[in-house]
């Protein structure tokens, strides 16, 4: 069957009626979108800056988390998990995410003196505490003697569970461990070490054990 030529000035084609829907939808679109919705999107708010770090977003709220010593205030969504606010918020990323899910380990920090994973815990349930990560035990040129007898001991290997190590390590010198390497091993098992790096680990923390 062919079209009938006398019907193409009078019948629009396909294409243009497209066009044309298309124009007109995308026209009534743009005309209910204010610049305050763009503000919105983009992460931007025409109201005043509160002095908070964090995303400027519905439904944030703010808390005060104490960490290394120093308080942070903070705006975050509060489905934000502890871990995620130390590196992304704050960008302290010495403490790492490893499984996401609680059992490697590498997300460790201390929460009031007690090792946390914090993967598995929610920043908004820590609201006032005094949080210590990674960076809060030493620096290079003044390193904390755990952080020392790793590298004595070549207990960091590749480096990426290290810092969970450490701060469950140091967090081991207040707990009721006993002597023996068998002991350590124990208490540490909730850290996992993809270099299988145990002898090593196991060697500093009985190191600062005996000077502690």
């Amino acid at each position: 069957m062919h079209d009938d030529p006398s019907n193409d000035a009078s019948s629009p084609s396909r294409r243009a009626f497209l066009q044309t829907t298309g124009g007109s939808a995308a026209a009534m679109v743009m005309g209910g979108y204010s610049r305050e919705d763009a503000d919105t999107t983009m992460g931007q708010s025409t109201s005043p800056a509160s002095g908070a770090d964090g995303p400027n977003m519905p439904g944030a709220v703010p808390i005060t988390l104490r960490i290394n010593g120093k308080d942070r205030q903070l705006r975050i969504d509060p489905r934000t998990t502890l871990l995620d606010c130390i590196r992304e918020t704050v960008a302290l990323t010495g403490t790492k995410k490893g499984c996401d899910h609680g059992q490697c380990g590498a997300c460790t920090v201390h929460v009031n003196g007690r090792r946390v994973n914090s993967c598995l815990s929610l920043a908004l349930l820590h609201d006032g505490h005094e949080i210590t990560t990674i960076e809060g035990l030493g620096t290079p040129d003044a390193m904390h003697p755990m952080q020392a007898a790793f590298v004595a001991c070549d207990g960091y290997q590749c480096g990426y569970c290290t810092s969970g190590q450490i701060m469950s390590a140091v967090a081991l010198l207040k707990e009721p461990c006993g002597p023996s390497d068998g002991e350590v091993k124990e208490f540490m098992s909730g850290n996992i070490c993809r270099c299988g790096a145990y002898a090593h680990i196991v060697a500093a923390i009985q190191q600062v054990r005996k000077k502690h």
